[in-house]
Parts: structure tokens; C-alpha cells; sequence
């Protein structure tokens, strides 16, 4: 009988082992079915130490890729002295500071109010009151449900008046109480809190609590409000639904606009001493708002908090298995961001937001950033999620997301400063899309015969050599010129020489061409000319601070402020006054059309107030006295600084990003007022203009008008012949760019290692 039901047992296990055929096979022994279940328990054990060998090879291999990363750098600066050691750690602290400056503007945002202060501005603008309590002739009007609630005196009160918008006389045997005293009682039942000047007087306190009892704190009131629905006067229904929610007037007209408006309408007169009646129905319709997510709203109104368990999943949904879990959160929490914003409720979008980023992965990256820059989308979504990419971009680059991110996505990732990865992945990421692009256009022209089939490009695949070279030189045109080539090492990388041989690179490194100069400058330090510095890769920035400690043995800090002051404009031109020298860097900037202007005129940004743009200079203000900016000051570039606190600002008080040079146009147009000065010099339209090493130089800045001996413009306007006495000689140096003639400089030919002299591809 027990052979029977082990027999049993293995044929449910291996259901393909029964045999039909000719000849009957040989019974199975017995004994051989516990051989079956023992090879599976025996498999599963095996299957879980696979995967914890699995876990251990990912560990090791990144730990081996760190590994690598040191070893490159450490073998670039091995020959460095120490100073160009430091300077290269200067410009990593540079940036460190810029990036702590850069995170904080990214995660500003508007605050979102709580319950306490929607609380305290309804008693303020006493928003759809109810009833007005009358203590010694002054009237105060409030809200029955919020009194109730709170005070189990006002609840035995109000008890006695059932009419709606009535007076109430209030009587009290505590002569200490006066009308001030009363209002700071009831703002005390609305938001909790007791002025400071309040709190010393015991006696009074506690013959306010023998008279009107210990109330319990704000939050826990609110809740047992919410759970028990008691005094409820408005009843949310839906369009398509037969479920009704109750709730309070007072709590949607303080946290909501949208029902603050609508309640306000359909209030009665003041006045009117009509009964109550009826609760106040309000029908939302179900396509805006669906009715799944009412108690999330609910809860978030009365609690400050957004928990999508509260959402009414059907079968389906509620089966879902854990690895989809974060993207069904994500696409509820995208709908629930919507019901905020439609209801003007801050608090429940923030929360959705917060979801949003709680629930980012590789995986479903793409899709949040793809609905965060819909114009109904969330621009600080968007802020955290590119920050996700750029510190994640190598697990990006090697996961088949990569493919799918379009060109607008990629250039803006590859143009940070911050991008933690090396030159070399970079470039290998980059090479990899354009490669994976051209693959899906060739799909794409194929004849639709052999679409999807098996000697289609999808399902035969394509070898790289069969790639054309020029249509992939195309394809990256606009995106290799975000890598910088400069510092991909090891310099002699087959994935560097492979894509200049290919003419991928249109301006190949400086070590690989040929007729290169011994004395070359460094391109990893600043120097004259044009800079373009190193990403801010951690490993490296790491390793470079061992290899200096190793060489001077004094430990260093990457946080340590240096007092040297670093600027793009010449040594020279300090001899001048700090502020003319910002002034005039700043009309230069203006001339040379290098920022756009900002268009109010044309309504393409809210103008902000006068209120809230003096708001705006104390909050930078404020900002600029914290010891992190300070020492941003003391080692960065001061311009950078201010722009990172100006975002924070603007994006603090919910306003575009391009309010920023408004605030700055307000803040130059208030100095004057108060302490006037002279006008600074300013150079003519037709001189050529000072540019910033490390910003990209336009054809504007070469661009010079001919004129004749009288110092007239061929075009008839007339410009001056002399520069200001006060400026330096350098200065007066960028007059005579316009009599350097250009020559023809002989054809550049690359050294790829082989011996061999080649010309670029590109030529």
C-alpha cells in the first residue's frame, strides 16, 4: 500500500515519464520514486546556492570594476608631481560643493501645507463658518464640527443651537478672560498651540481646563473626526458609483480650493437662521477623479498622509505579484498627483511625488520620465529621476533600458558634470545605442516581405562590421560631443582607437594625433585656453586623494575650503573693483547673446508680485549665510553658486526655472535706489567679447565689424577708439583679435598605436 501511494506520488511529480508504446515497458521499483523526490529536494538546494553564488560573482565583479577604475587613474597620475595633484583634487572639491548645491535645488519645492496651518487660515479668513459665537459683544465666528470635536463644552453648547449661521452667547464665570484671551482659546482649538506669552500663567490654565476640559491633541481629534464621520455635513458621491463618503465642510474648505470655492457657492446667506437640514452632496465625476481613490483623498485631508493601500483594487490587481509591485504603485501614484493637482490639494501631490521616487528602479525609469515631462507631468519628478540616472548610469548602460531612452534624454545625462562613470563607459554606452539605433532603422527599411520573419533583420540579427560607419557618424553627431574623449582611459583603449578609426570622434584626443607637441597641455588640469573638466567620478576622485596622501603623508579632506580664488575672467583684471568686475563680466555676457532674455511681455512665465519677489531676495539672503554656501563661495565659482541658490529660491516659491533671471533683473534694479553708483564701463557693440574658458565659444564671439581709420563702421555707427583708462592691458588685448589672420594649419594625422601614420575619418 505504501509503494502504491509513493508510486502515486512520483508519476505526480514527473508526469512525462509515462510511457506509451508497443511493448509495456518494465515496472519502476519502488524504491526509486523517493530517488525522484530526493533529486528534486536535492536541485532545489543546489538552485539556492546557485543563486547566492549568483549574488557573490555581481559583488566581486563590481568590487573588480572598482578595482579597475583605481588602477587607470592611479596609472594616469603616477607621473603627476604633487601640485598638479592638488589642483586636480581642487577641481573635485569644486565640483563636490556645486553638486551639494545642485542636490538641494533639485529637491527644493513649494512646502505644502499641513492640517494645523489649513486650520489656523480657516479661523483667520473664517472660510464657510457656521455658527458665531458671541462672548462680551464681540462675535467670532467658527465651525461647529471643529468646536464639537475639540471641547466637550462648545459640543454641549452647540448641542442646545441646531440652526445654521445662529449666534451663540458664550458665558463665562472666569473673569481673567477677556476677548483677546478668548480668541487665543479658540485658535488654541483650531491648531493646537499656545502663544508663548500664554504658557506662564498656570492659575489661568488651569481654570481653563476645570472649565473646558484637557482636549486631546489636534491629530488624534481630526482622526477619530474622520473615523466616526460624527456632525458630518457634505456627502462625496461619484457619477458611475453608489457609494457615498461622509465628510466636514470645515476640513475640505480649509485644505482644498477647488471645495472651498464650491462650498462656498452653494452656502446660505448669512444670516438667514435656517436649520441645517440635509449634509451637502457633491457629485465628482468619476473620469476626473475615480471613485478608488476616495479614501485615499479622505485619509490624506484630515491626516496628512498619502497610503495608496487605501485604494479599492479589484482581483486582479490585488493578485498582483511583488515584482510588478513598484510599477502599479507608480501609475496609481501618477493618478493620484492628478486628483492633487485638479483639487489644488499640495500636500496629497507631494505625497504622490514622494511614491513616485520611493518606487524607482531601472526599470521602469523610462516611463517616469517620459510622464514628468508632459505638461501635465512633475518637474520635480523629473529633477530626482535624472538624478537617478546619472548615478545609476552604468547599471543603465548595461541593461537593455539604454536602448529604449531617446537622444534628449541621453544628451541631458551626458552633459552633468556629475555623471558617476567613467569616460570610457560613457563612450561605450554611447557607441552601444547609436549602434542599436541604426539596427532599428535598417528594420525599418527593409522591404515588408521579409518583415518579422526569419531572415528579417530583427530575427537574423547584424554583425557590427556589416554597420555602416557613415550612417552611425550621423546618428551620433549630436551625442558624441557630450563624451569627453580627453579623459577616456587607459588613452590606449581599443574602444577609444576603434571609434576615431571610424570616424566617430570628430575631434580625436590630443595624445593620439601625430604632430602633437611634447609640451602639451594637460587636459585634466585648467590651463589657458579652452578647459573642459573631468566628470566628478567618485573612484577617481577617491583615488587621487590616496595617491596625494601616499606622496605627501598628510591626510586630506575633499571638504576642506581652500582660499583661492578661482574666476574665468584673467588674473589681471582684479586689479579692478570686485563690483565693476561682475557688472562688466555681466554686460559682456548680455552683448555677446550668450543667455537668452527672459520674455515676460510675451507671457511665456508668471510675472511674480512685488511681495513675493522681496520675499525671494530674503530667502536668497537667508540662503547665502549658511556655512555649505559659504564654502561653496571660498572655492568655487561664485557664478555657479548663485545660480544654484537662485533655482532653489525660485523653485521653493513653485515658480519656472526662468524666474531666476527675473529675480536677479529685481534685485540689480533695487540696488540703485539704496546705495547709488557709478556706471560701470561698458565695451562697444562692435569690440570683441570676453568668453568664459570653460563655456563653449560661439561663432558671435569672432564675429567683427570693419572699420576705417576714423573708427566708423562701414554700416555708419560710430564706435569708440579708446577703452577705458581704468582697464588693464589684458583687457585691451581682445581689440586686437580682429587683426589676427587665420592660416591654414597643415592636416592632423592620428596616431592609433600601430606604427602607422592615418588621416581622421572625418576628413
Amino acid at each position: 500500500m505504501m509503494g502504491a501511494n509513493v508510486s502515486g506520488s512520483a508519476e505526480k511529480v514527473l508526469p512525462s515519464t509515462s510511457f506509451t508504446g508497443v511493448a509495456a515497458p518494465k515496472p519502476q521499483p519502488p524504491m526509486r520514486a523517493p530517488a525522484a523526490d530526493g533529486a528534486k529536494v536535492k536541485k532545489r538546494k543546489h538552485s539556492g546556492f546557485a543563486t547566492l553564488r549568483r549574488k557573490i560573482i555581481r559583488h566581486y565583479k563590481r568590487l573588480s570594476k572598482s578595482l579597475d577604475h583605481a588602477r587607470a587613474i592611479r596609472d594616469l597620475i603616477s607621473s603627476w608631481s604633487v601640485d598638479e595633484l592638488r589642483a586636480l583634487l581642487q577641481e573635485y572639491r569644486r565640483m563636490l560643493v556645486l553638486k551639494e548645491l545642485a542636490i538641494q535645488a533639485d529637491l527644493a519645492r513649494p512646502p505644502a501645507s499641513s492640517c494645523k496651518q489649513d486650520l489656523s487660515d480657516l479661523y483667520n479668513h473664517r472660510y464657510c463658518t457656521d455658527v458665531d459665537l458671541v462672548f462680551r459683544d464681540a462675535v467670532f465666528p467658527a465651525h461647529k464640527v471643529v468646536l464639537s470635536a475639540r471641547c466637550v463644552y462648545f459640543k454641549r453648547l452647540l448641542a442646545r443651537y441646531p440652526e445654521f449661521c445662529v449666534q451663540v452667547p458664550v458665558e463665562l464665570n472666569i473673569p481673567e478672560i477677556d476677548v483677546p484671551t478668548f480668541s487665543v482659546l479658540l485658535r488654541y482649538l483650531y491648531t493646537g498651540d499656545i502663544p508663548e506669552d500664554r504658557r506662564t500663567d498656570a492659575e489661568l490654565l488651569d481654570k481653563l481646563c476645570a472649565t473646558f476640559g484637557t482636549p486631546n491633541a489636534l491629530d488624534c481629534d481630526v482622526e477619530a473626526l474622520l473615523e466616526d464621520g460624527a456632525g458630518a455635513d457634505v456627502v462625496l458621491a461619484f457619477s458611475t458609483s453608489l457609494q457615498e463618503f461622509p465628510c466636514h465642510k470645515a476640513m475640505l474648505a480649509a485644505r482644498s480650493l477647488f471645495f472651498r470655492n464650491l462650498l462656498m457657492r452653494r452656502a446660505a446667506p448669512s444670516g438667514t437662521g435656517g436649520t441645517a437640514g440635509q449634509p451637502t452632496r457633491i457629485v465628482l465625476d468619476e473620469n476626473v477623479i475615480p471613485h478608488r481613490y476616495a479614501q485615499v483623498l479622505l485619509h490624506c485631508l484630515y491626516l496628512d498622509s498619502v497610503d495608496l493601500n487605501y485604494i479599492v483594487r479589484g482581483a486582479v490587481e490585488a493578485d498582483v505579484k511583488p515584482k510588478f509591485a513598484p510599477q502599479l504603485n507608480i501609475e496609481e501614484a501618477m493618478e493620484v498627483y492628478q486628483i492633487g493637482r485638479f483639487l489644488d490639494l499640495a500636500i496629497l501631490s507631494q505625497g504622490s511625488e514622494d511614491i513616485i521616487i520611493e518606487n524607482l528602479n531601472i526599470d521602469n525609469m523610462l516611463s517616469v520620465l517620459r510622464w514628468a515631462r508632459l505638461p501635465h507631468g512633475s518637474d520635480w519628478v523629473y529633477r530626482q529621476a535624472m538624478h537617478f540616472l546619472r548615478e545609476e548610469f552604468v547599471a543603465v548602460a548595461s541593461s537593455p533600458v539604454l536602448f529604449d531612452m531617446d537622444q534628449s534624454l541621453l544628451k541631458e545625462a551626458l552633459k552633468s558634470d556629475f555623471l558617476q562613470a567613467s569616460e570610457l563607459e560613457v563612450l561605450t554606452a554611447v557607441i552601444r545605442w547609436g549602434e542599436h539605433q541604426l539596427m532599428k532603422q535598417m528594420e525599418e527599411r527593409e522591404p515588408n516581405l521579409l518583415s518579422h520573419t526569419a531572415h528579417s533583420v530583427s530575427k537574423k540579427g547584424v554583425k557590427k562590421r556589416d554597420l555602416s560607419d557613415r550612417e552611425l557618424r550621423e546618428i551620433l553627431s549630436d551625442v558624441i560631443a557630450y563624451v569627453r574623449v580627453e579623459h577616456v582611459i587607459p588613452t590606449s583603449s581599443e574602444t577609444l582607437v576603434s571609434a576615431v578609426r571610424r570616424g566617430l570622434i570628430s575631434r580625436p584626443p590630443s595624445h593620439m594625433l601625430a604632430d602633437r607637441l611634447e609640451t602639451g597641455a594637460n587636459p585634466w588640469l585648467q590651463h589657458g585656453g579652452v578647459y573642459n573638466r573631468p566628470r566628478l567620478f567618485t573612484l577617481y576622485m577617491d583615488e587621487v586623494k590616496v595617491v596625494l596622501e601616499e606622496q605627501v603623508g598628510v591626510e586630506t579632506s575633499p571638504c576642506t575650503p581652500c582660499r583661492v580664488r578661482m574666476s574665468h575672467i584673467p588674473d589681471t583684471l582684479y586689479m579692478l573693483d570686485d563690483k565693476e568686475c561682475r557688472q562688466y563680466y555681466t554686460d559682456q555676457l548680455s552683448a555677446a547673446c550668450l543667455l537668452p532674455p527672459v520674455d515676460v511681455v510675451a507671457g511665456e512665465i508668471p510675472v511674480p508680485d512685488w511681495d513675493t519677489v522681496q520675499a525671494m531676495a530674503r530667502r536668497e539672503s537667508d540662503l547665502h549665510q549658511l556655512t555649505s554656501v559659504q564654502n561653496a563661495l571660498a572655492v568655487s565659482d561664485w557664478r555657479a553658486v548663485h545660480h544654484e541658490i537662485k533655482l532653489r529660491v525660485v523653485r521653493e516659491f513653485g515658480l519656472p526655472d526662468m524666474v531666476a533671471d527675473v529675480l536677479q533683473e529685481q534685485h540689480s534694479a533695487e540696488v540703485p535706489d539704496k546705495q547709488p553708483k557709478e556706471k560701470p564701463p561698458r565695451v562697444e557693440q562692435g569690440a570683441t567679447e570676453v568668453v568664459s574658458n570653460s563655456s563653449l565659444v560661439t561663432d558671435a564671439s569672432y564675429s567683427t565689424l570693419n572699420t576705417d581709420e576714423s573708427g566708423c563702421s562701414y554700416d555708419g555707427s560710430s564706435r569708440l577708439d579708446v577703452m577705458p583708462d581704468m582697464m588693464p592691458d589684458i583687457a585691451r588685448a581682445a581689440r586686437s583679435l580682429s587683426q589676427v589672420s587665420l592660416h591654414d594649419s597643415p592636416t592632423a594625422t592620428l596616431d592609433l598605436g600601430d606604427g602607422n601614420v592615418h588621416l581622421p575619418a572625418f576628413l
